[in-house]
């Protein structure tokens, strides 16, 4: 009869002198820094942005000329307003200059901004003179305009065969072309660098796979780099919007409103109500109303491009 011994072996444990390592750290805690981290700037868009709105849509609906006790009037700033027809017209004037910005600015700084992430000979050296207006502000840049467009002084009255008189701002469609090409020389190139941006991200896989079948470089540029800009487009669109709803140096330091009331966009009658005519109220409804449009209308355009579930453009490419 023989006898099996068998011997229990220690429990695994941590060898002498090594060092455990440290747990791994939950999916819920990577990438995701407290609150306290973001506390900074929300304290700063309240106090900057979400205190000023509330104070602008209490005052639309008060009287108040800057001096005495402002008073509650209801929705009489508001009912003079629909029956306006400076108003009316600014509302159009508004929405002519945002559709020729849009218009004028989104092929221009696609075909600049796809040359831009290209590698030709001087690229680098023409990108940064092109650059130049976006590092101007739109006070200086309007002050500029205004000089060289001087009827009396200005390139106008030296080349009289082709600005006729030379007045670019006697007349509306003048003035309205001369708004919006300072406002595409300014900001082209900051929509350029967007796409610019959105190019170089474009993956090459997909050019050598259009060259082996034999795409050229335009059937490339239309079936290979305009889908992937779309969701470049769609937030250049939207910036575009936005900023053409709200501009005002440009108007102010260009025209002023004229002549009369023919480029009194909704911003500078805003501005004409709130500052020259101490109708504080009024003019409190007109930005209210701005702040609203724009925030429509973005929502409009993220919606119906399908922005809001926007994917990456390099999705499904290895």
């Amino acid at each position: 009869m023989t006898t099996q011994i068998t011997s229990a072996r220690p429990a695994a444990g941590p060898r002498k002198g090594s060092r455990r390592r440290p747990a791994a750290p939950s999916a819920t805690t990577v990438g995701r820094p407290g609150f306290a981290w973001a506390l900074p700037a929300a304290v700063f868009f309240a106090l900057f942005a979400i205190v000023p709105l509330i104070m602008v849509a209490v005052l639309s609906f008060m009287t108040w000329d800057g001096l005495s006790s402002p008073q509650f009037v209801g929705m009489d700033n508001w009912s003079r307003l629909a029956d306006d027809p400076v108003m009316l017209k600014s509302i159009w004037l508004t929405l002519l200059l945002t559709v020729l910005g849009v218009v004028i600015q989104t092929p221009l700084s696609i075909v600049l901004g796809v040359w831009a992430a290209g590698h030709q000979r001087n690229r680098a050296v023409l990108s940064v003179i092109y650059f130049i207006p976006l590092l101007l502000s739109a006070t200086a840049v309007s002050v500029l305009w205004r000089a060289l467009l001087d009827p009396n002084f200005g390139i106008p009255a030296e080349a009289t065969w082709l600005f006729g008189d030379g007045n670019l701002f006697g007349e509306q469609a003048t003035a309205i072309g001369v708004l919006a090409f300072v406002s595409t020389w300014q900001f082209t190139p900051f929509h350029t660098l967007i796409y610019q941006g959105a190019a170089r991200a474009v993956p090459q896989v997909l050019y050598q796979a259009a060259e082996i079948d034999g795409a050229g470089r335009y059937r490339q540029f239309f079936h290979i780099t305009l889908p992937q800009l779309r969701n470049a487009m769609i937030t250049s669109m939207i910036l575009m919007i936005v900023g053409g709803l709200t501009t005002f140096e440009t108007v102010l330091i260009l025209t002023q409103g004229g002549p009369g009331t023919d480029t009194t966009i909704s911003a500078y009658y805003m501005y004409d109500k709130a500052f020259k005519g101490f109708d504080y109220g009024t003019g409190s409804a007109i930005a209210l109303a701005l702040v609203v449009a724009s925030t429509i209308i973005s929502l409009i355009v993220v919606r119906v491009s399908g922005y809001d579930k926007m994917r990456s453009s390099m999705e499904g490419v290895s």
